[in-house]
């Protein structure tokens, strides 16, 4: 696994700022219920341990998000906002980390300013929608100017796909919902993210009907894939269709894990880099 080289296109940006300031932020009882959080550990201390970790697992770009996950209870942001961040890191280490803009469907306007400002002026490559806490479904009417705005800069749009491990409902966010969107926008990159579980043969079933939309494995690690996941890798299609994202979980991890799954070593190195550089023409 040493020889293929990695882009990662769903990195939390861990820094200790923004990890200490989600722990805090979701510490009303009962809300916090994703263990993907525990294995994030304390966060990197600088900008800087980020880029060194990413050198020693062979990562050669990260696709930070900058996320926007809303509270379904307290009706709030649960993080710090970490576009400055992003952009900082952008402009101090070329070409390895861009960032995905956020958008919020209660601040349409708003958010469309800043879209086209964090690609236009901050090199942005893409969106990262995490829709649960505004108990709304993927492909609700306020959703709508995103996906339009997306289409007419080319922009990949990435979503959160499948159950949350948060104290929130999951349905919003079933993969089937990807259908309609990519009816009405055919022009439109879609990737759905965390695999879709446990609707993954949805996810699937969206990914070999639509030219445009992709399946990321974030957030699941290849020994807890769902079978028909790691059947549809294993086909000629799945490998043009699959983009690889940690999540903020170990890159060493899945470098092994992924060794262990018997995939050919040219869908290896497509799932894990030329789909991505060709999704987020990076």
């Amino acid at each position: 696994m040493a020889e293929f080289k990695v882009i990662d296109t769903l990195f939390p940006l861990l820094l200790k700022e923004w990890q200490q300031s989600w722990v805090s932020a979701t510490n009303s009882p009962g809300e916090l219920k994703c263990a993907v959080e525990a294995a994030w550990g304390e966060g990197y201390p600088k900008a800087e341990d980020i880029i060194r970790a990413m050198d020693e697992a062979g990562v050669e770009i990260v696709l930070a998000t900058d996320l926007l996950a809303w509270s379904y209870r307290r009706q709030t942001r649960f993080a710090i906002d970490m576009t400055g961040i992003i952009e900082e890191m952008t402009l101090s280490y070329p070409g390895r980390l861009f960032g995905l803009a956020d958008y919020d469907p209660f601040r349409i306007r708003e958010s469309l300013v800043k879209l086209e400002a964090d690609v236009k002026e901050r090199q942005y490559k893409g969106v990262y929608i995490h829709i649960y806490g505004y108990d709304i479904p993927l492909d609700h009417r306020k959703m709508y100017p995103l996906y339009a705005k997306c289409e007419e800069l080319d922009l990949p749009v990435s979503m959160q796909t499948g159950h949350v491990l948060e104290a929130m409902p999951s349905e919003h966010a079933r993969p089937i919902y990807l259908d309609r969107i990519a009816t009405d926008f055919p022009g439109l990159t879609l990737i759905g993210t965390h695999t879709g579980y446990p609707w993954v043969d949805e996810m699937i079933s969206c990914t070999t009907k639509w030219p445009n939309v992709y399946l990321s494995i974030s957030a699941w690690l290849p020994r807890y894939f769902h079978p028909s996941l790691t059947n549809f890798m294993k086909s000629r299609v799945g490998s043009e269709k699959i983009l690889f994202g940690s999540n903020g979980l170990s890159w060493k991890r899945y470098n092994e894990q992924m060794a262990e799954m018997g995939l050919r070593e040219d869908s290896l190195e497509k799932i894990l880099y030329g789909n991505a550089k060709r999704v987020f023409k990076l």
